[in-house]
């Protein structure tokens, strides 16, 4: 796993060779990123199932309740299939461009 801390959030890139090996080595530093806004951009080469990113839907729902912002890059997932609060998209300028809108959210008070 891959952290790069940049001015307004963290970019954490998979590395290792399936998701089950990226879940658990993010959850060994989740610790660290408790407070940290998150942008995590998946392999393309993961066979990743539904099961598989409802483990990340844990986490999200978790940091929103900190008032805190979660989105994943992933071009294998159908966001139809998560919850509208579930923030998964293709690019990692739509990533950026969710902190950016979930901020203002924040400093307006909702």
């Amino acid at each position: 796993m891959h952290i790069e801390r940049k001015k307004t959030y963290t970019l954490i890139s998979s590395d290792e060779n399936s998701f089950a090996d990226f879940y658990t080595s993010f959850l060994n530093h989740e610790q660290e990123l408790k407070k940290e806004h998150l942008i995590v951009q998946l392999s393309n080469s993961f066979n990743i199932t539904k099961e598989d990113f409802s483990l990340l839907l844990n986490v999200s729902a978790s940091k929103k309740e900190s008032g805190i912002s979660f989105v994943i890059i992933s071009t294998s997932a159908n966001i139809d299939d998560f919850p509208e609060h579930f923030n998964i998209t293709p690019t990692l300028q739509e990533a950026r461009d969710i902190l950016e809108m979930e901020a203002m959210e924040r400093e307006l008070g909702f």
